[in-house]
């Protein structure tokens, strides 16, 4: 767009030294407008993306990425769709798995979901091992009739490690004293936190042969998967299940939180457009800084078009310096961005320790800490987006100043 001639007398109006220091003076504050917006930007995402990964690690690190359960109560042959799954070259791991709704009475009653595992097998496809804050998974003997409670369920029903659960389940057993419900007592051998209610406040887990006998099932409810990818969590279950030669219900994580995530992705957007909108105020601040500089231009302006200048190239020679103002601003926005994004975590450990504050109590939130995730993608277009602004607001005062007339702008001269 620029011949060799704008670009080089653009630049030595941005170096030369200006008779009103006042118009140097909002150039400055252009650059550190821009510059803070683009930070602020960078910096945003940045938080909104750290928080749409912890929020799908931890519930990832509980749900499966996909599930294959059968269209009756349970799948018998488990063994023979767990060796099918694992010949999937997308499957990275497999287990079987119980999952129930029971009542469970401790010194308070609560409802949850009940969940039979093989403390071998679940962590290949889930966390829960990880997670345990007291007590372990492997305690989950066949036959024992132990059970592993969330920490907030287990406050719920006002028990702790080594005390007493009764499990009551929804189903009914006849006898000759009459109807009556299911329950067996488990003892509580351990205790798992997640940091999402859903499951620290609503999940217990067991043997999956002791739900099996609990539920009067002759097998597991289905099989979970992990996988590789997993936004191809559902294409690969129905790979899987179409192998096992029998009618299947397939789901996957999407299905039962795809409004939750696509409410995180709204979020981003709609604070993308947001703090855009900071940026392109300091965009426009541009706009005064060069209709200024037209102003104390003019003389220039006239010698340059009687010395053969078209208006194109005059205009081309003050978009040259509006550009150059926005490309420093966003630079330096994209620094400081960066690297706040990448050290926000230390930085606000550092402000809570120094000043005694808490920005995320862990008393009231389940993420106690603010966290970043950069990703260079959103950088781009961050810096694309605030480019074009600055390019916008050059065109009006460099139209203005190729508008100029040589005879007017020198008749005060």
């Amino acid at each position: 767009m620029f011949r060799p001639l704008e670009v080089f007398i653009g630049l030595r109006y941005t170096r030369a030294k200006r008779r009103n220091h006042f118009i140097s003076f909002i150039s400055l504050v252009s650059i550190l407008g821009i510059a803070v917006g683009v930070t602020a930007l960078i910096t945003v995402i940045s938080v909104m993306n750290g928080f749409d990964k912890e929020l799908k690690e931890r519930i990832l690190g509980m749900v499966a990425h996909a599930t294959i359960s059968g269209i009756d109560e349970s799948v018998r042959d488990w063994p023979h769709a767990l060796e099918r799954a694992a010949a999937n070259p997308h499957v990275l791991g497999a287990a079987p798995y119980v999952e129930r709704e029971a009542m469970l009475q401790g010194e308070r009653v609560a409802g949850a979901i009940v969940r039979g595992v093989l403390p071998e097998y679940e962590p290949r496809v889930s966390e829960v091992d990880r997670r345990m804050v007291q007590g372990s998974l492997d305690e989950l003997a066949r036959g024992r009739f132990n059970i592993v409670l969330g920490r907030e369920l287990a406050m719920q029903l006002g028990v702790g490690i080594g005390d007493m659960v009764t499990v009551i389940t929804p189903e009914v057993s006849t006898s000759p004293a009459g109807v009556q419900p299911r329950f067996k007592r488990f003892h509580v051998s351990g205790l798992f936190e997640v940091g999402m209610q859903e499951y620290d406040g609503g999940l217990a887990i067991m043997h999956m042969d002791d739900a099996q006998t609990l539920y009067r099932l002759g097998g597991p409810t289905g099989v979970r998967l992990r996988l590789d990818d997993l936004f191809r969590a559902y294409a690969v279950a129905r790979d899987v299940s179409g192998q096992l030669g029998q009618a299947y219900r397939v789901t996957d994580w999407m299905q039962g939180h795809s409004n939750f995530f696509k409410a995180i992705a709204m979020e981003k957007k709609v604070m993308f457009l947001i703090l855009s909108l900071i940026v392109a105020v300091a965009a426009f601040n541009l706009v005064s800084t060069l209709v200024m500089l037209v102003t104390d231009k003019q003389a220039d302006i006239a010698i340059l078009r009687t010395l053969g200048a078209t208006p194109a190239s005059v205009m081309g020679m003050f978009m040259v310096q509006g550009v150059l103002v926005g490309a420093l601003g966003i630079a330096l926005g994209v620094l400081f961005g960066v690297l706040l994004s990448l050290n926000l975590e230390a930085i606000v450990k550092w402000v809570e320790t120094t000043f005694g504050i808490s920005f995320l109590s862990p008393d009231v939130y389940y993420i106690s800490e603010l966290p970043s995730d950069l990703h260079w993608n959103d950088v781009g277009w961050i810096t694309v987006t605030a480019f074009v602004f600055c390019v916008i607001a050059t065109l009006y005062p460099a139209w203005r100043a190729a508008r100029t007339e040589p005879a007017a702008a020198l008749r005060h001269e």
